[in-house]
């Protein structure tokens, strides 16, 4: 039987014929929570107007050369980004994913380069989540002294937006009461402890095991950093590409949404609504 020329139409078919779903999540993900994107020096510095008056590049203070040279600056931008990714409501693109792997018997694992866990926020399942790059949501010693992660949860971070200056103190090791650091990984970081995201992995690769006709729907992921495409591509399962970029170079077999991840999901959903 040929499959349905209709893209979502045939998406929904291979999600009835799967046994596990794959989210695989890059930062296109949030921009429908209306969490910004940084595709290039220009719309980082719009987010971030205090570093693009210091022409400072998202490389720049995304790294842990930032904490040591300037704490209160690089404070000033996480401690940002935790708040807003505190008070950030998940789109329901997220609900809607979850609807779709309800009725998958493995159900669904989370793949994300994304730090703001909004996956977790949305109701999925913290272990089955792989967050590739950490979490803003958990701390490390800026030394990595005890080689200890924790929660940020305690840590209330207040912001001079103007400035991108933390103010007051910057959160500190327990043990060692050095500065303390996002367990994220950063750009020439030699100093991340992946702990957490090893035992996340090790859960994903037994899960994986367990799974034998996956669909991958990888959402937001480009080129500039292609961990999670490099990921969705190396499952062997049907992918669907979710993403508002061309795609002169689709992997065969592969279909590719040009839209929005929630505009993407809802196409998909609707479609296997259509044909229960």
């Amino acid at each position: 039987m040929s499959l349905p020329a209709d893209p979502p139409a045939r998406i929904a078919r291979w999600i009835r014929e799967a046994d596990g779903l794959i989210v695989a999540a890059g930062a296109g993900m949030g921009v429908d929570s209306g969490l910004p994107d940084f595709r290039g020096s220009a719309g980082f510095w719009r987010a971030y107007p205090a570093l693009g008056r210091a022409r400072l590049r998202f490389e720049e203070i995304a790294n842990p050369a930032a904490f040591e040279r300037d704490p209160a600056l690089a404070w000033g931008f996480y401690g940002h980004r935790l708040a807003l990714y505190r008070r950030t409501v998940p789109h329901r693109g997220f609900a809607l994913l979850r609807e779709i792997a309800a009725g998958l018997p493995a159900g669904a694992f989370v793949f994300t380069s994304n730090v703001d866990g909004q996956f977790q926020k949305a109701g999925f399942a913290e272990a089955r989540i792989m967050e590739v790059h950490g979490s803003i949501h958990h701390l490390q010693c800026q030394r990595a002294c005890r080689g200890e992660v924790w929660p940020a949860g305690d840590f209330e971070p207040q912001v001079e937006e103007e400035a991108c200056r933390l103010l007051g103190e910057a959160p500190r090791c327990p043990h060692c009461g050095g500065i303390a650091r996002p367990n994220i990984l950063m750009f020439g970081d030699w100093g991340w402890l992946s702990r957490r995201t090893e035992v996340q992995e090790a859960a994903l690769a037994a899960w994986l095991e367990r799974v034998r006709r996956p669909v991958v729907i990888e959402l937001g992921a480009g080129e500039n950093v292609p961990t999670v495409r490099r990921f969705a591509e190396s499952i062997s399962g049907r992918l669907v590409r979710i993403n508002p970029q061309s795609e002169p170079a689709l992997p065969a077999g592969a279909v590719h949404l040009r839209c929005g991840a929630l505009e993407g999901i809802a196409a998909i959903h609707s479609a296997l609504a259509e044909h229960r």
